[in-house]
């Protein structure tokens, strides 16, 4: 039996200081940075929401939040995301908002998920 959870750690640098949406969004394709994205992961097709949430979009992972010199330290359990299966992460991007969950306005960054062993 698993842990139940998917954990995604890593470090965000270059970051304005401050909170900033940190999001799965459905392709992992960035030819044309995160205009290729897509729209945050939703195969269940439920509302946006927090990452506490029960309803939530699966790709609604909350704020990461910039230090002064603009990195952002990241460390998430999450009980619905998945590395396996119909609804995997894997081969998606991951997109980091310019603002606070900005729900599709402002710049963002994106980067594609990968195992790296």
């Amino acid at each position: 039996m698993g842990v139940g959870y998917t954990e995604v750690r890593g470090k965000v640098t270059g970051l304005t200081p401050g909170r900033h949406g940190f999001h799965i969004h459905v392709f992992g394709d960035t030819t044309n940075g995160c205009n290729s994205t897509g729209p945050h992961f939703n195969p269940h097709n439920k509302p946006h929401g927090a990452p506490f949430d029960d309803e939530r979009h699966l790709g609604d992972l909350g704020n990461i939040v910039a230090n002064e010199d603009g990195d952002a330290e990241v460390f998430i359990r999450d009980l619905q995301i998945s590395l396996s299966g119909p609804h995997s992460i894997l081969g998606r991007a991951v997109v980091v908002h310019a603002d606070p969950d900005d729900l599709g306005r402002g710049k963002h960054a994106c980067i594609t998920i990968a195992i790296i062993l």
